[in-house]
């Protein structure tokens, strides 16, 4: 595969390695942006392993709570000036009310809005506003006490990233603080217990390469492991995280000293995961005056 300069800038952006080490990684590679990454890090070339996904899309993530039960819905736009539409807003925040009755995204789309199905109301608009809009996904979380958070607010109960947090009794100013927490850290999951097998397994065998670089026998590398992946457990659980609000407790011990459980959370941000193309200006004014 051909290694463009694009790709190896892409890469030192992710990473802050050097172009050379960059280049070389994806050459190694055969391209795999992931792969680069790892091995970057293997040879402890990557300050930093940035593989959040980008937020490329456009659009806005609506919050609703009702009891127990908490939903968060995701509908993209093309351009951001359509996310700050009052109409829009009034559209996503209708279809965050009919999330409230809906298991998932699926059933969201056809559920019922106003005598017409979601999915049926987003293409009317489409036809309005003049824009390729999409309901992208939902987040359900349901609990004794649901608590939600909007960080950068376009509008009420709705913007950039949206946060549920589940607790086990009702304190809704520490479950305030926890989903702010969750927005800003971005944790993978609550606890050890439920992080994905996968995404364990390659921390570790990362872990593994790193350290035979260091030439060290294997007998010590197991030891070192079990050290590395508790502390990646620490950074990457939300129970095992310093808490934002006071870095002195993990949120466990947080939680416990505000005398709840929190029982599970959910975050969507606008766009997570997915790329848009970067358009060159200064070609898209050359392509246009070339007809």
């Amino acid at each position: 595969m051909a290694i463009t300069a694009a790709m190896v800038k892409e890469l030192r952006d992710t990473t802050g390695a050097g172009m050379m080490d960059a280049k070389k990684a994806l050459t190694e590679t055969d391209g795999d942006m992931d792969a680069a990454v790892d091995w970057l890090r293997t040879k402890g070339l990557a300050k930093a392993a940035k593989k959040s996904g980008r937020t490329a899309a456009e659009g806005l993530v609506a919050v609703k709570v009702d009891g127990g039960v908490g939903v968060a819905v995701e509908v993209n736009s093309e351009t951001d000036f359509v996310g700050k539409n009052a109409e829009f807003q009034a559209m996503v925040s209708g279809i965050a009310n009919v999330a409230l009755g809906a298991a998932n995204t699926d059933e969201l789309a056809a559920a019922d809005m106003g005598g017409k199905s979601v999915a049926d109301v987003i293409t009317a608009k489409i036809a309005t506003i003049g824009e390729n809009m999409s309901l992208r996904r939902m987040a359900r979380l349901e609990g004794p006490s649901v608590v939600s958070y909007v960080h950068n607010a376009a509008a009420d109960g709705m913007g950039k990233i949206g946060v549920l947090v589940a607790l086990s009794a009702e304190n809704e100013a520490f479950g305030k603080q926890v989903a702010m927490h969750v927005a800003a850290v971005n944790p993978a999951s609550l606890s050890e217990d439920d992080l994905d097998p996968a995404v364990v397994e390659k921390e570790k065998t990362v872990q593994m390469d790193i350290a035979r670089e260091s030439g060290k026998p294997e007998a010590v590398i197991e030891k070192m492991i079990v050290g590395r992946m508790k502390k990646f457990m620490a950074e990457v659980t939300l129970l095992n995280q310093q808490f934002v609000v006071n870095p002195d407790l993990t949120v466990g011990e947080a939680a416990k000293e505000a005398g709840v459980e929190i029982t599970g959370f959910k975050r969507l941000e606008v766009g997570e995961g997915i790329e848009k193309k970067e358009e060159n200006f200064a070609d898209e004014v050359a392509a246009t005056l070339k007809g």
